[in-house]
């Protein structure tokens, strides 16, 4: 399949069977966020694998946007390893990196027949207290993932809606 077909076939999958995700999936996954390019490859990364009954309960006690999926990846960037522009003060390219990160995850997820959909739909403060995260480590986003239950469809209103190439794009 040419890239950009799967580019499009891909959707945010809010609906998921119970079906547990193999663990030689989930290395996969982890394999794709390992070898994510980073800000001066300092991999700043670091990724939860909530999949335990007491993790997943946790992360639903506290967003709903995890819609039942059997595992949520849950990506934080640690603060003391990202990479700090000489030249802006004050840039950590933490949420870059963990943006990549997370990108690469769900490309790879697709790739084996999964369906993900990326989170932000969550108090980090909340997340950090639940899980005992140290001060270093920000939570960036979540990342829901397994087999697509019978009901999950692309939301249509958003999936084939596209600004103008013009619109996004200049060339100088």
């Amino acid at each position: 399949m040419d890239f950009l077909e799967f580019l499009r076939k891909r959707y945010s999958v809010r609906s998921y069977s119970d079906r547990p995700v193999e663990q030689d999936k989930i290395d996969k996954i982890l394999q794709a966020a390992l070898i994510a390019p980073t800000a001066v490859n300092y991999q700043p990364q670091k990724i939860y694998v909530l999949k335990s009954q007491k993790a997943l309960e946790k992360i639903r006690r506290i967003t709903k946007s995890t819609y039942n999926a059997p595992l949520v990846f849950l990506v934080c960037a640690d603060t003391e390893r990202s990479w700090h522009s000489p030249f802006v003060p004050g840039y950590d390219s933490g949420e870059m990196d963990g943006s990549i990160v997370c990108t690469h995850m769900m490309l790879e997820a697709e790739a084996l027949g999964l369906g993900s959909v990326w989170v932000l739909l969550f108090d980090p403060k909340k997340v950090k207290e639940a899980f005992h995260l140290p001060p270093n480590i920000k939570p960036l986003c979540l990342l829901p993932v397994g087999y697509a239950g019978d009901m999950a469809t692309p939301y249509r209103p958003w999936h084939d809606v596209f600004r103008d190439m013009n619109d996004i794009a200049t060339e100088l």
